[in-house]
């Protein structure tokens, strides 16, 4: 009886050691930091908001510039003059709403230009990430970066430094 009973332990002791779960935690954000094409895609990403935020900019000045012009003449236009005038300050914000959509818009250049930029490089680390989980039998790995929260991750689960030798940077 004691003897079928140490077995019994020992095979469940087996069963739930083969269940255990391998897992670690990288920080896609800091391995992303780490890799010279990241940054000069943000640059760039960064470079081409820039252009564009001064290309509404400009437009919203002339628009303001137009408003001040039609406020300080309207009590000397006709009623034409003013539907007239209205009409072309309503066109011209409308132009300016539409820019700022076309621009940084759900879809807009701006999501383009990421995608066209930043995705490459985020394909390149999630396929450094599958690799090492594949070799190394992870059967999952948490992203401690923005999104997931992780409330304690032990450091030595941390293959961040990993991924970026895969990556063959640092």
């Amino acid at each position: 009886m004691k003897r079928l009973f140490l077995v019994a332990l020992a095979f469940v002791a087996i069963c739930t050691a083969a269940q255990a779960q391998r897992y670690a935690v990288v920080d896609t954000k800091y391995i992303l930091d780490k890799m010279p094409e990241y940054k000069d895609a943000q640059k760039q990403l960064d470079q081409a908001s820039m252009q564009w935020q001064k290309e509404i900019d400009d437009k919203q000045a002339v628009l303001d510039k137009m408003y001040k012009e039609y406020e300080a003449e309207q009590v000397m236009l006709s009623d034409d003059l003013k539907k007239k005038r209205e009409d072309e300050l309503f066109n011209r914000e409308k132009e300016v709403r539409d820019l700022q959509r076309k621009r940084f818009g759900f879809e807009g250049d701006l999501f383009k230009k990421r995608q066209e930029l930043v995705k490459p490089i985020q394909d390149k680390v999630y396929n450094a990430i599958q690799k090492i989980a594949a070799n190394r039998l992870y059967d999952f790995i948490l992203d401690k970066s923005e999104g997931i929260t992780v409330i304690f991750a032990d450091p030595k689960l941390d293959k961040s430094e990993d991924i970026l030798k895969e990556l063959g940077i640092k």
